[in-house]
């Protein structure tokens, strides 16, 4: 029988520093998923930009991300994650805090690159420090409780930027952007006062390369493997909402259902989810049960175009399902391979290759995606389905490739 208690601790990370993690995660999010929700109004409305402005910016600065997340995961190795991740978030608030003098195009795109650069390089100090700062064994599930709390984060935010959207004035608009910049400077605030971790040891006079992540042929296919995995994102947060309202008569307020399904599954099954990470065999397990459901996710959203009423509904529910699933899973085995294989002192590179391929998935996925699934009239998901079911004959070969390949690992992890 569950008792309060037993609910309690379940949902609460252990005290310390891993508590504090994720409240640094809660407040993060809830500041930046309020910005998000109202993010393209407050360019169009209050900075005054077109559409297809608003969309180059996003485009420059996704590249910016891509391109830069390997430099700044090796500067995070070289000055320590902690001192990275506080000079990332307290840059991050700073843009946000200059949104509004954004009077024109130019202006805009120096703003959005600038925040786009400081993330990635908190992003990056975040890994790094994380990895260093929590011991082996609870790190996975320590990373869990941290997901769950930012996605908590993220959904508290979008109610506040509803809230301050339904102002319909400038006064809610600019209550946007200072809630974010707000919230990501306690955020750095949280970090700063974080205990200090000792550097990982090395060789004497050894530099590593920002690039010699590109010699570990094995961890970088496991990145792409990842990679492409993270395109159900694409699939659950872009093409099956467009596959829905053009190609079946699901009501669209059960949209917004399918949505809360996800948020509730995100937050109550992360550290579940987690469970049997802590090991490569566990992380190849993990992996090869996202890439499936996200393959048998797809041919069920097809299925949907032949459906009606609320039979519709719980298909794609099935389906939101599954594809919440391998969100789960994906992040357990990723938070695994990034902190235990690559050596401690290039975990910040190694994440940061990962990131940019990552990058390079989302610019493409969309577009190609969408093409696949409703321009062919709904064969196209037995194509996305197959990519999928790819990859996850592919994991078993490629973890088996990490674990006979020797590296320098400079500490025991």
């Amino acid at each position: 029988m569950n008792t309060p208690r037993g609910t309690i601790r379940r949902i609460l990370p252990p005290p310390g520093l891993p508590r504090t993690l994720a409240v640094q995660s809660l407040i993060y999010a809830i500041g930046n998923g309020a910005f998000l929700t109202g993010s393209v109004v407050f360019f169009s409305l209050y900075v005054g930009l077109t559409p297809v402005q608003i969309g180059i910016g996003l485009s420059v600065a996704g590249f910016v991300g891509l391109v830069g997340s390997m430099p700044f995961g090796h500067l995070a190795d070289r000055i320590g994650g902690r001192r990275a991740w506080a000079i990332g978030a307290v840059a991050e608030a700073a843009a946000f805090a200059v949104y509004p003098l954004a009077d024109g195009f130019l202006p805009f795109l120096l703003v959005i690159c600038a925040q786009t650069a400081a993330e990635a390089f908190a992003n990056a100090g975040r890994i790094v420090y994380t990895a260093a700062a929590v011991p082996r064994e609870g790190r996975v599930r320590v990373m869990a409780f941290t997901r769950a709390y930012l996605n908590v984060g993220f959904t508290i935010g979008s109610g506040l930027g509803a809230a301050a959207l339904a102002l319909n004035s400038r006064p809610g608009l600019l209550l946007l952007v200072f809630t974010a910049a707000g919230g990501i400077a306690i955020n750095a605030f949280f970090v700063a006062r974080m205990p200090a971790v000792d550097p990982p040891a090395r060789d004497e006079g050894s530099r590593p390369s920002p690039w010699g992540v590109l010699r570990d042929h094995p961890y970088t296919a496991s990145a792409v493997l990842i990679g492409v995995l993270w395109l159900h994102n694409t699939v659950w947060a872009e093409v099956l909402p467009l596959w829905a309202i053009t190609m079946t008569d699901v009501p669209k307020p059960a949209l917004g259902a399918l949505v809360a399904l996800n948020t509730v599954m995100a937050v109550l099954l992360q550290v579940r989810a987690a469970r049997g990470a802590d090991t490569l065999h566990g992380a190849a397990r993990l992996l090869r049960w996202a890439a499936l459901a996200a393959a048998v996710a797809c041919p069920i959203v097809a299925f949907s175009g032949r459906t009606h009423g609320w039979i519709t509904v719980a298909v794609l529910a099935v389906a939101v399902a599954m594809l919440t699933g391998t969100e789960l899973w994906l992040s357990s085995a990723q938070w695994y391979l990034n902190t235990e294989v690559p050596p401690a002192d290039q975990r910040g590179a190694y994440t940061g290759f990962g990131k940019s391929v990552g990058g390079l998935g989302k610019m493409i996925g969309p577009a190609g995606f969408t093409i696949l699934a409703i321009h062919t009239g709904g064969w196209g998901w037995w194509v996305i389905a197959a990519i999928f079911a790819v990859c996850a004959f592919a994991c078993g070969p490629v973890i088996h490739w990490i674990e006979r390949t020797p590296r320098n690992v400079a500490v025991p992890v």
